[in-house]
């Protein structure tokens, strides 16, 4: 029996130092804006949550913390079990402040300058500007839309991974920002090719508890064959990214003891905030009954846009996507120029909502609308939307 949890209450956030609020003109040049952006939700955590957390606050001493204990690792080994049919052993998990962060180092590890690192296009925007940042080269494989589904194209994939300075995939599953959900044969044969190739995988599975549809999803280590790492979080799932960690595994011995020298030797980083592992423990532990009430509001409010956009504009015929809280719409069919758009979303009408060019210049006239808000909030983003549409 699903448990009552009330995702329609609003939470007023301004003034809690919220980037998604209080800074949206870091980004839109406009402040007090209603805004759809970035990737967290306007929702309070669980409340099992806040109760491990009030606990840590009552006991007063936030002094150094660790997180390679059993009460973390049990917790971990537990979601992966309960929620994926996943046996992960103890001694594979890492931890490091987000999962950007751990990717960049491991990067940096297993890449040299001018090496090249593939992405599935679009990609989320952090993508570029770390393999960018790290002196690496951006190795772009388009997914091709058919009708509503995203496909790779395993052919393009295979003649890329070729190429003598690709050394690694970076794999977005479930895919940010189209929503797709790899299906366990694309996954395997992904994972063929990387082995016949040797190019080394990173899964960045932070959305792997927000599947909306009834496609499971498919960890990477359960299809993996060469040298790979899967990083995560419960920050996504539970709303809690401004606590920071992120969590991950990396099965080679090597290569996760490279991992740790990097983080503590070279980085400085050794203690984890008690509150991220309080807070994960117990996500993992006692929240799957919020997490799945919110799937299902969210599941709604995918709907809801659909069902509104299509009556407005049954050209677009716009399906909810597989995974995350983040509609990925394409407006190209309605002839409307971006910036003009973006122009008149935010002048006139105070909604801010990601452009699609953000996430590569192919997905020029799509938007990316955070839907992880309470249906009063979404409904109006939707009617100022709707609105700048119709202007044009």
């Amino acid at each position: 029996m699903m448990q009552d949890f009330d995702f329609n209450h609003v939470v007023d956030r301004h003034g809690s130092w919220c980037t998604q609020w209080d800074f949206v003109a870091d980004r839109f040049g406009v402040a007090d804006l209603l805004p759809f952006t970035i990737s967290d939700m306007d929702f309070a955590t669980a409340p099992c949550i806040v109760a491990a957390l009030q606990q840590r606050l009552e006991h007063g001493v936030f002094g150094y913390s660790r997180w390679q204990h059993a009460d973390f690792l049990s917790a971990l080994q537990h979601w992966m079990r309960s929620r994926f049919h996943t046996e992960v052993p103890a001694e594979s998990f890492v931890y490091g402040p987000s999962v950007i962060y751990m990717v960049a180092q491991l990067l940096r590890h297993w890449t040299q300058t001018d090496d090249e690192v593939l992405i599935h296009t679009p990609a989320y925007d952090a993508f570029y500007n770390t393999i960018n940042g790290n002196q690496r080269h951006v190795l772009e494989l388009p997914l091709q839309r058919h009708g509503n589904q995203w496909v790779c194209d395993m052919a393009q994939l295979e003649t890329l991974l070729a190429r003598p300075r690709c050394k690694v995939m970076l794999l977005c599953s479930p895919h940010n920002p189209t929503g797709k959900v790899w299906q366990l044969q694309e996954l395997q044969q992904m994972a063929t090719l990387c082995e016949r190739h040797g190019v080394k995988v990173i899964s960045d599975e932070i959305h792997m508890d927000m599947v909306l549809s009834d496609m499971p999803h498919t960890p990477w280590s359960q299809v993996a064959t060469s040298d790979w790492a899967l990083f995560t979080s419960a920050s996504k799932s539970f709303n809690i990214p401004a606590l920071t960690g992120a969590w991950g595994i990396i099965p080679n011995e090597h290569d996760r003891q490279a991992w740790f020298r990097a983080l503590k030797q070279q980085d400085g980083l050794s203690s984890p905030a008690v509150m991220a592992i309080a807070a994960t423990i117990a996500a993992y532990r006692d929240g799957a009954p919020w997490l799945d009430a919110l799937r299902a509001y969210l599941r709604g409010n995918m709907q809801h846009i659909a069902l509104r956009l299509n009556a407005e504009f049954p050209q677009l015929n716009w399906q909810p996507p597989a995974a995350t809280y983040l509609a990925w719409i394409d407006l190209n069919p309605l002839g409307v120029d971006e910036q003009a758009l973006q122009q008149r979303l935010i002048q006139q009408h105070k909604v801010a909502i990601m452009p699609g060019s953000t996430y590569g210049t192919a997905s020029r006239g799509y938007l990316r609308l955070n839907a992880g808000c309470p249906r009063s909030k979404l409904d109006d983003g939707l009617d100022r939307l709707i609105a700048g549409l119709k202007s044009f």
